[in-house]
């Protein structure tokens, strides 16, 4: 079964807890602190292997959840880092994260490889809070929580070729017969329900990878029939193939039929009005067909070449094949649509999340939400009266306390933070 697009959860592991013990070892007459840090949680990484071609592994397994770091250990020993969770995706896969829609991951080359959670980094255990002023502190903090988020993958096939047009006008057959795919060749619509790819070889020796894409009708890009699932795949394509069915075999003007198609790919994507085009004039060896071609010659204004063939008795193929492996040889590798995979870095201005936000729920009550004070808040261990002070001063440093007062808290009233509850003192 092909599965191109499918949505999961990811948590990457969270840190290990730090440690506060101290040493009492003979001998040693000034022990003090020797609690050790939290190893790092794992990972959830993504990584491309060319062997795939389908997302079918994730589409009965939704979540994946990496192991959290060890805690820390006394001696100063440092907590196991866990090992991060390699997930393998096929070629052309892109992550998107479901709540933002911003873009985690373009992944094209084999290996090639995404951090998509990052995994929480370990506590720092109580050798690191010893200070002149308190030599022996009963301080630890948790580890740190992975990134968890639902995520969106999608793939879009990476070939050389790929083939469009109206549904039945002869592109699975095209594909059976220059290559070992087997499509499925029907006489209805819709045949192919997904991309099928062949590997092509022309005649000295060139090859190159030819996908044929279910068929494209009116309206596609707004999810008129199968084509809106498939057209993400024509972005990666190098050479557009447009098969148009000259011999008008369902009544059909052939020259509308270019125009609908080329329209329904402009209106998915400006980048594909650019992209080099040939047209295949197919089905030649029925009666009629080569008055049409002569016609649509007339109506055609752009400088795309065509080429009569007949999948059907084989005839012109060989042309056909050539004049595609040369178009190949003479435009880049790397086209506009897969230019991420370049080794740069872009930086953008992206406004700082404020700390901390204060609502008020029904029964009064102040509710205190924001990544910054609830990942400080999971990494305090409340059950030492030190880290408990801590976290006060912290918040106090945040200007919760002060925020409190401006919403109009008083001496009494309730405060929650994620499950619990807190009495604001003054």
């Amino acid at each position: 079964m092909f599965v191109d697009q499918v949505k999961v959860y990811v948590k990457a592991g969270d840190g290990g807890n730090g440690l506060a013990a101290f040493r009492r070892e003979k001998y040693v007459p000034m022990g003090g602190p020797a609690g050790g840090d939290g190893g790092n949680g794992g990972d959830i990484i993504f990584e491309v292997d060319e062997g795939l071609n389908t997302l079918m592994d994730f589409r009965y397994q939704k979540h994946f959840k990496a192991k959290r770091g060890e805690n820390g250990m006394s001696k100063g020993q440092h907590g196991k880092n866990a090992e991060p969770l390699i997930l393998a995706v096929p070629p052309g896969t892109t992550v998107k994260d479901e709540e933002t829609g911003q873009l985690l991951a373009d992944l094209v080359e084999h290996k090639q490889q995404a951090v998509i959670a990052k995994g929480g980094r370990g506590g720092r255990g109580n050798i690191h809070f010893a200070s002149a002023r308190n030599p022996a502190p009963e301080l630890a903090e948790n580890g740190e929580p992975g990134i968890e988020r639902n995520i969106q993958i999608e793939l879009k096939l990476i070939a050389d070729v790929g083939l469009v047009g109206f549904p039945s006008v002869g592109k699975s057959t095209l594909l059976s017969v220059v290559s070992a795919a087997k499509p499925k060749v029907a006489e209805y619509h819709f045949t192919t329900l997904s991309p099928n790819l062949g590997v092509v070889e022309t005649g000295d020796q060139r090859s190159f990878v030819m996908a044929d894409l279910p068929g494209l009708i009116e309206g596609a890009h707004e999810g008129v029939g199968l084509g809106h699932q498939f057209l993400r795949h024509v972005e990666r394509t190098r050479v557009i193939v447009h098969v148009i069915d000259m011999a008008s075999t369902e009544g059909r003007d052939p020259y509308q039929d270019y125009l609908s198609i080329n329209k329904e790919l402009k209106a998915y994507d400006l980048k594909l009005e650019n992209r080099p085009q040939i047209i295949v004039a197919n089905k030649m060896d029925i009666p009629g067909a080569e008055e049409q071609l002569d016609y649509f010659k007339q109506q055609l204004t752009d400088d795309h070449p065509i080429y009569p063939v007949s999948t059907v008795r084989k005839e012109g193929l060989r042309e056909l094949l050539f004049a595609v492996a040369n178009t190949l040889d003479s435009i880049p590798k790397e086209t506009s649509a897969i230019e991420e995979t370049e080794d740069r870095v872009v930086y953008k201005f992206e406004k700082e999340q404020e700390a901390f936000a204060i609502t008020r729920d029904p029964d009064g009550a102040f509710v205190l939400s924001g990544d910054k004070i609830e990942r400080l808040f999971k990494m305090t261990d409340f059950n030492r009266d030190e880290s408990v002070r801590r976290f006060s001063r912290q918040m106090r440093g945040m200007g919760v306390d002060e925020a409190l007062r401006k919403k109009g808290a008083k001496d009494g009233d309730t405060v929650r933070l994620l499950e619990y509850e807190f009495e604001f003192i003054e």
